[in-house]
């Protein structure tokens, strides 16, 4: 018996043979640089021993070899028919990844255009992105969602401040608590 057409599929975004494509290319490209960069500082074997770049070098060589070969493949097997993602499913992913990256932005502060928009720290952000994920996605109410974020972001206080010395960045709500 079957249950009918799956609601998550949608109209697909880019195909496995693409994505393999792009994949091999951004390879190739870090591995390119990296092999740029080994070689300013130095490749060779030296008498105390090896250059900055030696191991560096090889290891972007054998990515760069790898991305290479998966290029090849790619081209000469592409399916474009098996979908990587559809629409509806990057629009999910979506919706967790523009929150995290302005989660990210709040922690340490954002400068562009001669716009800079000082940080709140890890623990104020961490409070927001944290209530305002489970009431807007999660769908939980604000006073669970508030009590959650304010639970976890104390732990996460103690625990790195207090207990393993770590210290992690702050902004001008623990400076106005005194807690930098």
């Amino acid at each position: 018996m079957s249950a009918g057409p799956d609601p998550n599929e949608g109209k697909p975004l880019v195909s496995n043979g693409i994505m393999e494509i792009v994949t091999a290319l951004a390879l190739i490209a870090v591995a390119m640089i990296v092999i740029y960069d080994s070689m300013r500082l130095g490749v060779t074997w030296r008498d105390d021993g090896p250059a900055p770049g030696f191991f560096p070098f090889w290891v972007a060589a054998i990515l760069a070899v790898s991305g290479f070969v998966n290029l090849l493949q790619s081209l000469r097997d592409r399916d474009r028919g098996e979908a990587f993602v559809s629409v509806p499913a990057f629009g999910r992913v979506l919706a967790v990844l523009l929150p995290s990256l302005v989660y990210v932005a709040l922690i340490g502060g954002v400068g562009a255009f001669g716009v800079n928009i000082p940080g709140l720290g890890i623990y104020l952000s961490s409070f927001l992105f944290i209530a305002i994920f489970m009431v807007v996605i999660g769908r939980e109410g604000p006073v669970r969602a508030v009590l959650v974020a304010a639970g976890v972001s104390v732990a996460m206080f103690l625990m790195f401040e207090k207990w393993f010395l770590v210290p992690l960045p702050k902004g001008p709500l623990e400076a106005a608590l005194g807690l930098s």
